[in-house]
């Protein structure tokens, strides 16, 4: 997306906002804008490919006439098509534009509370629409990926306004400034939409602040991880994100070998909205929907990929940060976990997403994973854990340790950790300490181009540099109890320069004449008026 694009769009982002801003808060207007945001790609993409399809009869999908027999055969063709290929359909009524338009009409229309037909006109017409993109899945192969995807978008909140009217006109007002935006599909290689609903989902985790966790992964820490898990790859037959948000990291990764090389994307996120999301950000970013299976569901106590026994080839992750679990009993059976000995603690969910998501590995894949400093040198069951991930199994190949307040809502330090079940290095972990790689950017640290690349390449390279990273051999991580902290390996202490005790000496003599003299002219100046000297 270019500069003059995204100001476009902040522009109409901000006049929306403006809109709700004091009706409803962040949370709520995201859903309201990225909706109808995802509706208007859905109408356009659409509109191309039907157009595409009657180019032989010399057509044009909105000159289609619905009310006549001919124009009926048409739809029923070009839907057929539709479903096939993009997984929905939509009218020539039903696109984006053609709503926008009434709507624009309906602003301009003096009306009353009596006038019914005219109140309804918006509200109607969207929820009809957006109901028909659902039903034109049913029972085809697209039908998971489109089911309840609008259920967030409620059109007939009183947080809209108090009257039907006062509702109409708000929806009618943010269509029409979404109207003009040109996400340019018509170009194969155009990614602007992908991209802006990205720099959008960024922009309302800003606002969101402490609850952006839930949805949104810094796209600084998303390129490391996308960064480790392609490392000397090209093609991934899949990629997989145990708590996928919006789906951020595995659109990153998909960046970075080229979504057309990865097979397929697997996620699962409890939060509804979250999941909706997710959902939304693959279709926008052009996945097909016979590529990604996105589950909602509690990861730990309810996975969904279970049965199809999915082994990805790449993970990444950022599971919240010492979430509650059950830790039941059962879960001593489960595959996922029963060759550890021990659960992780109810109180810090941590090892049991790493655990969740390592039975989920490929043995040629590569799992990076944002985790809180603490999973690497608590004690009783996480040390248990730990010490069987490394001296039993040898599956930790690197551990990276990231700024202070990188992310949204939390100023704690994170760390990644590198998953391998076939290591290349089987004698050591490599250690990096990337806490000071960063630059002050207003309340929020972040991490600049040159940062990541230093972290992905030493990595990649595994190569050891004073003060930033080190390879620590088994025997020394043993010595430590198996304590994966950081700084017990990596030395980043800066010896201060030697002091010369006698140029100190001489200094402090020179400064002691010096305040000798000034005392004496002070002391002379007071008797010259008579004064009582003041030392």
């Amino acid at each position: 997306m270019s500069e003059e694009q995204k100001k476009f769009l902040e522009k109409q982002l901000w006049a929306i906002a403006n809109l709700l801003r004091g009706r409803m808060d962040a949370d709520d207007y995201r859903n309201y804008i990225l909706g109808f945001i995802f509706y208007k790609y859905l109408s356009e993409k659409l509109h191309f490919y039907a157009n595409d399809i009657l180019k032989p009869d010399n057509l044009v999908f909105t000159d289609i006439n619905e009310n006549t027999k001919e124009g009926q055969k048409y739809i029923v063709h070009v839907k057929k098509a539709c479903v096939k290929k993009l997984g929905y359909f939509l009218k020539p009524s039903e696109l984006f534009t053609s709503i926008a338009n009434k709507g624009s009409n309906l602003v301009d229309i003096e009306t009353n509370d009596n006038d019914e037909a005219v109140q309804f006109f918006i509200i109607e017409d969207l929820e009809r629409i957006l109901n028909n993109i659902e039903q034109s899945t049913m029972g085809t192969d697209s039908e998971d990926d489109f089911i309840r995807l609008f259920e967030d978008l409620d059109l007939t909140s009183s947080k809209l306004g108090k009257t039907v009217k006062a509702k109409n006109e708000i929806i009618a007002k943010i269509l029409a400034l979404l109207d003009p935006l040109d996400f340019e599909l018509e170009e194969p290689q155009s990614d602007v939409m992908g991209d802006a609903y990205e720099y959008l989902i960024g922009k309302f985790a800003k606002i969101a602040g402490k609850s952006a966790g839930e949805f949104y992964t810094p796209q600084q820490v998303s390129t490391i991880l996308a960064k480790i898990v392609t490392s000397r790859k090209k093609r991934l037959k899949s990629v997989y994100d145990a708590t996928c948000g919006s789906g951020s990291l595995l659109l990153r990764v998909a960046r970075e070998v080229g979504s057309k090389n990865v097979g397929n994307f697997y996620g699962q996120e409890l939060n509804r909205t979250t999941y909706n999301l997710a959902r939304m950000n693959m279709i926008l970013h052009d996945i097909h929907f016979s590529k990604f299976n996105i589950k909602q569901e509690d990861t730990l106590e309810a996975p969904q990929h279970m049965d199809m026994e999915l082994s990805a080839e790449a993970i990444v992750a950022n599971p919240p940060f010492s979430a509650h679990w059950s830790s039941k009993g059962i879960f001593s059976t489960d595959d996922r976990f029963s060759q550890y000995g021990k659960l992780a603690p109810k109180s810090k969910a941590d090892f049991a997403f790493v655990q969740h998501m390592i039975h989920h590995l490929d043995d040629n894949g590569i799992m990076a994973c944002v985790l809180p400093h603490g999973v690497l040198f608590r004690g009783a069951a996480e040390k248990h854990i730990r010490k069987y991930l490394i001296e039993d199994r040898n599956y930790i190949d690197a551990v990276i340790g990231l700024p202070a307040n990188i992310f949204f809502g939390t100023g704690i330090p994170t760390s990644i950790l590198v998953i391998k079940k076939c290591r290349e290095v089987n004698d050591d972990i490599l250690f990096i300490d990337a806490s000071k790689e960063f630059e002050k950017h207003g309340s929020q640290n972040k991490l600049l181009d040159e940062h990541i690349t230093k972290i992905a390449d030493t990595y990649t390279n595994r190569t050891v540099i004073d003060k930033f990273s080190y390879r620590a051999k088994f025997k020394e991580i043993a010595e430590n109890d198996y304590n994966l902290n950081i700084p017990r390996y990596v030395d980043t202490f800066i010896e201060e320069a030697p002091i010369n005790i006698l140029e100190v000496a001489n200094e402090l003599k020179a400064l002691d004449i010096d305040i000798t003299a000034t005392e004496n002219t002070i002391a002379d100046f007071c008797k010259q008026l008579n004064i009582v000297i003041p030392f």
